[in-house]
């Protein structure tokens, strides 16, 4: 999930602190949407074929934007694809697209919206599952970042997530991607040491 100017959740910053006294990874500070999604979601491990899918397709809608657009845009991209239910939205038709490329709400990008259409015909399809899949690329140890330089914006396991999904007939999905989601999603924790949530 980087963000246009490359300081996005995936890179986290020098610290700060807040009002309420509690240090953050630098990018949660900005915006009360960051400060929530940082302390609620980011880094906490998440189970679940259709939450999975739902990171996958807003990670991948993030491309090219600020995160913060898209967290702001999340209710709008929720009630527009169903809720993220994988098999609701491997059944939408021409009709389905049309209507979300009329969405101001939503990320209004005929590629990302085909890719998410796609991709969940292909997830539903999966035999072990998306949530399997995917974790089956979580690394067994991840070193804790003291600080942006050691925060990376790929990985073994992310380029081999990525050329796997790829082969499955995903789309957006490259290492990048793959990445930040694993980051979002807690299958790896690179909140930096000085963070409250490296210390709870």
């Amino acid at each position: 999930m980087t963000t246009a100017t490359g300081t996005g959740p995936h890179r986290p910053g020098p610290e700060d602190s807040p009002p309420d006294g509690k240090v953050r990874c630098s990018w949660a500070t900005s915006a009360p949407e960051y400060v929530d999604y940082h302390d609620a979601e980011w880094g906490t491990p998440l189970h679940g074929d259709d939450a999975l899918f739902e990171r996958l397709c807003l990670e991948a809608f993030q491309s090219g934007l600020s995160w913060l657009t898209i967290l702001r845009k999340r209710p709008a991209f929720r009630a527009a694809f169903a809720g993220f239910h994988i098999p609701t939205v491997a059944a939408f038709g021409p009709a389905d697209r049309d209507r979300l490329m009329a969405d101001a709400g939503i990320v209004r990008n005929g590629a990302k919206v085909d890719a998410a259409i796609a991709n969940a015909r292909i997830a539903m399809d999966l035999p072990e599952g998306l949530d399997a899949l995917l974790w089956s690329y979580a690394p067994a140890a991840h070193r804790r970042p003291q600080s942006l330089s050691e925060v990376p914006a790929t990985s073994p396991e992310s380029a081999a997530m990525a050329k796997d999904l790829k082969k499955r007939g995903f789309r957006f999905v490259g290492p990048t991607t793959a990445y930040a989601m694993m980051q979002a999603t807690g299958m790896v924790d690179d909140h930096v040491a000085s963070c409250w949530r490296a210390q709870a």
